[in-house]
């Protein structure tokens, strides 16, 4: 028999696939004006066996979570004024459950604020930001085509980050999802942060800022990268290429990291990314991917993904994963559902050996 909260998420994802597309919440002016209020839902079933139990909860999906955001743009001729506001909704996100406890169902925080920034934009100049938001490196390790993002994003400590190994005696390890995978990708600070117009396909960007939502925090963020877009032959070319560095208490951390993606007209899709951290560990990860028009309401994505890290832990340390998701979209609805399951393995050089673990997320995402 099925778990009941399994129920009735498949009932809820059943009941959104079927609901109505929303008229845009947006108002303009006759000056090139507007106010837009946009958002999304983002609910999932986690279910995670760490080989010797298995846990289910329905949890917010971090890898896009449930957010609601207020955003006003003006014109002055080529250019555009912009205002952002977004935030988190404060529900249990995902990487937050684990064997030794789960996190309150609502429980909003500053720390959720995405957003809070105003952004001048030009055509010849560029992109200026200033705010709360997304550092240069944000989203430079997810370069990817593949349709698939949403249920397998490359950064597998957001789906199950706070469950841990557990010993081939059956203890817990004290070793988390979230210390053995990462991709480095970078969050949002309180920053100041320039993007280059677009040159030959190219764009470049950079920042400077902190955390300034988090207390007691000194951090200093510093970042750049560049991003490519180009469609050759019919085939779509998406790429990104970051460093980051973060100082703490005169310490520098160094992050180096990019991904790569390529979509064929046929629907075939294979994604590349790899990241090392200075004297911290490094990993590769790559998917293949296809994406057909099966059903009339939308596109459906398959793929599959291979992730190998090394180091994060202890020097010899690895980490490997494998996983396998299949994303269906409703078009007209705003809405897109997935199904993942996933597997983790983790060794190291001390004398102890780990059991395998794995998770399964069935979700949706809609948007307003």
């Amino acid at each position: 028999m099925l778990p009941r909260h399994l129920l009735s998420s498949i009932t809820a994802l059943l009941a959104l696939s079927a609901m109505p597309a929303l008229a845009e919440l947006k108002y303009s002016n006759d000056t090139g004006g507007s106010v837009k209020l946009y958002g999304q839902l983002s609910p999932a079933y986690l279910s995670f066996d760490d080989g010797v139990a298995s846990y289910g909860d329905l949890v917010d999906n971090e890898v896009s979570n449930t957010r609601a955001g207020l955003t006003v743009t003006q014109d002055y001729g080529s250019s555009v004024l912009q205002f952002d506001f977004l935030t988190a909704l404060g529900f249990g996100q995902s990487s937050n459950y684990g064997q030794a406890g789960d996190p309150k169902f609502l429980d909003w925080r500053r720390t959720f604020v995405r957003k809070l920034e105003v952004s001048w934009k030009t055509e010849s100049a560029g992109t200026f930001t200033f705010g709360q938001g997304s550092m240069a490196t944000d989203g430079v390790a997810q370069s990817d085509l593949s349709g698939t993002k949403m249920a397998m994003y490359n950064g597998l400590d957001t789906v199950a980050g706070n469950y841990q190994f557990r010993t081939s005696a059956g203890a817990l390890s004290g070793i988390e999802i979230d210390h053995t995978f990462t991709s480095f990708d970078a969050s949002r600070r309180g920053r100041i942060r320039y993007d280059t117009p677009s040159f030959n396909n190219f764009t470049f960007s950079a920042a400077y800022g902190k955390d300034i939502l988090s207390t007691n925090s000194n951090d200093i963020y510093a970042d750049a990268a560049v991003r490519y877009k180009n469609e050759i032959a019919g085939t779509k070319i998406a790429a990104s290429l970051g460093f980051s560095r973060r100082t703490r208490n005169g310490s520098d951390r160094d992050d180096t990291f990019g991904s790569i993606s390529a979509l064929h007209p046929s629907g075939v899709n294979v994604t590349l990314a790899a990241g090392s951290r200075k004297n911290d560990g490094q990993y590769g990860l790559i998917k293949l991917g296809y994406t057909a028009d099966l059903f009339s309401v939308g596109k459906t994505s398959f793929a599959v993904d291979y992730y190998k890290g090394s180091d994060f832990v202890t020097n010899g340390s690895s980490s490997k994963s494998v996983g396998a998701g299949i994303v269906q979209k409703f078009d007209d609805a705003r809405l897109e559902t997935y199904l993942i399951v996933r597997k983790y393995e983790y060794t190291d050089t001390t004398a102890t050996s780990y059991l395998n673990a794995s998770s399964v997320l069935l979700g949706t995402r809609w948007k307003f």
